[in-house]
């Protein structure tokens, strides 16, 4: 006889958890299926079979997709479970302007005042993007294109700015990793490349102008693919219906 497999192969049990941080990890896990979409929108959650599969009860399952749902990525209907929510177009019209706003002015600063470190680490970062992108590896790319934006906010030190730009991120990432073809991923290797060379030259205008161009076109190609796409968002009916529904201010 054998066993039947899990339909959640691709989540990790956690390791020796204790009993203070099974909820964390859980959390932790079932936060990462989502955003990486192994997890998709719309997908119907089996809490039973996530218990089976990471080796733990009802209760840190619960008490993890309660917490999913305050985060915006999980939907709890009571009598009829819990699904992966669907992304909202309008939120991420939202936090790609807050993206916008605030990477554009902190890659300004930080050409102002680069230093050879940042230089460096910033140099080696596009060095394994590079890589990444030639060997199509999406997962190994988008990492690297996190760390990118993190080493110039790090050079800041600006915690609360790090803090806003973190909350936005889960549900930002999600719909990024929609778009993450080859192309894109060849694109936004230019793009980042163009952001350096401004903070090299110490240009803090051209360093901004090229941010602001990198997160212009991702959001482009975001819409782009919301419209093909309408039943992976909540508000696909809207972007379906009106033309002006996704208005982005580019530029």
């Amino acid at each position: 006889m054998t066993m039947e497999q899990s339909p959640y192969e691709f989540l990790t049990p956690p390791a020796a958890p204790t009993r203070g941080n099974v909820t964390v990890l859980v959390t932790d896990t079932l936060r990462t299926a989502i955003v990486t979409l192994s997890l998709k929108p719309g997908e119907t959650l089996d809490k039973n079979a996530i218990c089976e599969r990471l080796g733990v009860s009802r209760f840190p399952v619960s008490e993890a997709l309660s917490r999913l749902q305050t985060e915006g990525l999980v939907d709890i209907m009571p009598q009829r479970g819990s699904v992966v929510s669907l992304i909202r177009i309008a939120d991420v019209l939202e936090y790609m302007l807050i993206r916008k706003s605030l990477e554009a002015e902190a890659v300004r600063v930080v050409a102002g005042s680069a230093h050879d470190e940042l230089v460096d680490m910033l140099q080696h970062n596009i060095e394994y993007q590079r890589t990444a992108a030639a060997m199509e590896d999406q997962q190994g790319f988008h990492q690297r294109d996190i760390e990118f934006h993190d080493i110039i906010f790090s050079h800041m030190n600006f915690s609360k700015v790090r803090q806003v730009i973190d909350s936005t991120r889960s549900n930002l990432d999600r719909a990024r990793r929609l778009i993450l073809t080859p192309r894109r991923l060849e694109m936004s290797l230019g793009e980042h490349e163009q952001i350096l060379a401004g903070i090299v030259a110490g240009d803090a205008a051209a360093a901004a102008a090229a941010m602001r161009t990198h997160v212009d076109r991702v959001m482009a190609e975001l819409i782009d693919f919301a419209r093909d796409n309408t039943q992976l968002f909540a508000d696909g009916d809207s972007l379906a219906a009106d033309p002006d529904y996704a208005n982005f201010p580019f530029g």
